[in-house]
């Protein structure tokens, strides 16, 4: 999708790997941080660290002996919120593939970009908690519905 369409395809996730670059994405938003940052709990710096970086790291903006995985942590706003609701109040198609519902606000953004008039579709092994409020829904193996969908997608560009 993101090869047919490169401008106009942006990937939010909640997961904090880096799959989705490994993957070859390019505009891909971590709401929920990525295990190969570091962030300083002092100052909020940020950077790339390498994985055996030990919590309590000195940071390198500031000093301090408080660097943390760059991750969101219950009770904390996740990264990205204002630039995610301008994506979904832009949206033509709004996808949610592999997520429970269950979290929010992501388990909101299938309303958000309806009310913003996006065609709204679910791609999930099961049925999400959210499952009501997508107009269209394809359920089974990720590896399987998403290229299936992506294939009609691109039938009609």
């Amino acid at each position: 999708m993101e090869a047919a369409y490169p401008d106009h395809v942006t990937i939010v996730t909640q997961n904090v790997d880096a799959l989705h670059e490994a993957a070859g994405s390019r505009r891909v938003l971590h709401m929920h941080g990525t295990l190969a940052g570091a962030l300083c709990a002092a100052c909020g710096h940020r950077w790339t660290a390498p994985p055996e970086m030990a919590p309590g790291h000195p940071c390198p903006a500031c000093a301090a002996p408080a660097a943390r995985p760059d991750v969101v942590w219950f009770g904390e706003m996740p990264y990205h919120m204002d630039e995610i609701w301008d994506l979904l109040r832009a949206a033509d198609i709004f996808a949610a593939i592999g997520t429970s519902g269950q979290v929010y606000p992501a388990a909101a953004f299938v309303q958000d970009a309806a009310r913003a008039g996006a065609h709204t579709v679910e791609i999930n092994l099961d049925p999400s908690a959210v499952v009501s409020d997508f107009a269209e829904t394809h359920f089974g193996k990720a590896t399987d519905q998403v290229p299936r969908w992506v294939d009609d997608l691109l039938r009609y560009k």
